[in-house]
């Protein structure tokens, strides 16, 4: 007989072992036919989905508490199904019964672990006997080393702490509006915050496509930073503007409703589709291009583009805690020698007194400051001027008038994704 809520902990249970084991990202899996949700109606999903986020979000903690109770290591398929039921129980606030029930059955479920059925037991009993007092005197998860440790080289180990922190808190909801939104009337509406950068926070919210205004287009989800190297090129009215890496589509909208013609351009045709929905909600247009950019070669040069490069995305764990867990080890020299090629192509696609807007939501400098300052070295008809948008903390700016966007700014409203931006303009 079905267990009630146990075929969304055992799928929540597979999508831990697809990260931690096989290095996938929770979104391949999540989205894959075949993957742990397959066959789970909708509600099932999206709690097996956040059970594995949230224990991914608060792992150093979990096995710090379990740790306490285990004597020895156990068969990971143990450790994953208490890490479960820790999460249930300390997270989540789950009835202790169901939480210990469900670890229990998870270890019974698998041929090589169920003798060890009773250690499941009596382990996941002590958490949610103890667990409560121990839980809110710990830190938060710390980065892996091979993360940490340059992180903390380029920022101080005081900033990684803060990072981490941002990390566990998660991720609210950040919408960017159409420019003929009422923005107070649409906050008001939603309940949200207006950032000093015009996007609308919300803390709380449900199905995104029932919210107000959603069916409108009145607005699409992105988070704040993301939303700010669109800004930087001001007014776009009547200007060509290429959007380098365009999928799912936030910055094309955001340069398609300040009046850009934008080609949109993404060598993933599933993303694609996804952006066409978008602009079809929003009710703008774009050119859509399926290919790789640095095999494309536009027909005439562009008033500006924009490039959002392939990166590490190590700005965007607080909204993808699988980040740290699925990438051990980042491999940065394919990413930093995609980055310069299509940073070189971009520049041969510009009008002479062109300008580039070049972004990774990327907290190491190799992907960010550094990338720009070979670039500039290399092309020496280009220069560097200073990233200028309403609401922006001038402190954020560098020396060269880059951006640097970190988790732990804005950490009193909610934090933001970690960005690097850079605005470069073709000399006169």
């Amino acid at each position: 007989m079905a267990v009630p809520g146990f075929a969304p902990r055992l799928a929540a249970a597979n999508l831990l072992k697809g990260v931690m084991e096989e290095g996938r990202l929770l979104s391949d899996l999540i989205h894959s036919s075949h993957g742990p949700l397959a066959g789970l109606p909708p509600q099932g999903k999206a709690r097996a989905q956040s059970l594995a986020a949230n224990t991914l979000r608060f792992l150093g903690r979990i096995d710090t508490v379990l740790d306490q109770f285990l004597q020895k290591e156990p068969p990971l398929t143990v450790r994953n199904a208490l890490r479960l039921a820790a999460c249930e129980l300390l997270v989540d606030g789950i009835a202790p019964h169901a939480a210990v029930d469900a670890a229990v059955r998870m270890v019974k479920a698998n041929r090589q672990s169920r003798h060890l059925s009773g250690l499941a037991n009596a382990v996941a009993r002590r958490v949610a006997a103890h667990g409560p007092e121990i839980w809110p005197e710990l830190d938060p998860t710390p980065l892996p080393p091979p993360l940490a440790k340059p992180l903390a080289r380029a920022y101080g180990r005081a900033a990684v702490a803060r990072f981490e922190a941002a990390h566990e808190a998660g991720a609210p909801l950040d919408i960017s509006l159409h420019p003929s939104v009422d923005v107070e009337a649409l906050r008001a509406a939603l309940g949200a915050e207006l950032l000093p950068t015009g996007s609308l926070r919300l803390t709380e919210w449900g199905q995104i496509s029932a919210m107000p205004g959603f069916d409108e287009g009145a607005w699409w989800v992105q988070d704040a930073a993301a939303a700010i190297p669109a800004k930087l090129l001001g007014d776009l009215a009547g200007k060509a503007v290429l959007d380098l890496c365009a999928a799912p589509g936030g910055k094309t909208l955001q340069l398609a409703t300040a009046g850009a013609d934008v080609t949109a351009l993404d060598l993933s045709p599933a993303r694609m589709e996804r952006l066409r929905e978008n602009l079809s909600r929003v009710e703008v247009t774009a050119e859509i291009v399926v290919s790789d950019a640095l095999d494309y070669q536009p027909s005439t040069p562009f008033d500006a583009i924009l490039l959002d490069a392939p990166c590490s995305a190590t700005g965007t764990i607080r909204r993808h805690p699988d980040l740290p867990h699925a990438k051990k080890n980042m491999a940065l020299r394919g990413l930093l020698n995609l980055q310069r090629d299509m940073l070189a192509k971009a520049a041969k696609w510009l009008k002479p007194d062109g300008e580039i807007v070049y972004c990774t939501c990327s907290l190491f400098p190799e992907e960010g400051e550094a990338q720009v300052e070979t670039f500039l070295a290399t092309h020496p008809d280009f220069e560097q001027i200073e990233a200028v948008a309403e609401g922006l903390d001038s402190s954020w700016c560098d020396a060269r008038g880059g951006l640097r966007l970190r988790p732990d700014y804005w950490a009193e409203c909610g934090g933001m994704d970690g960005f690097y931006i850079a605005k470069l303009r073709r000399k006169p």
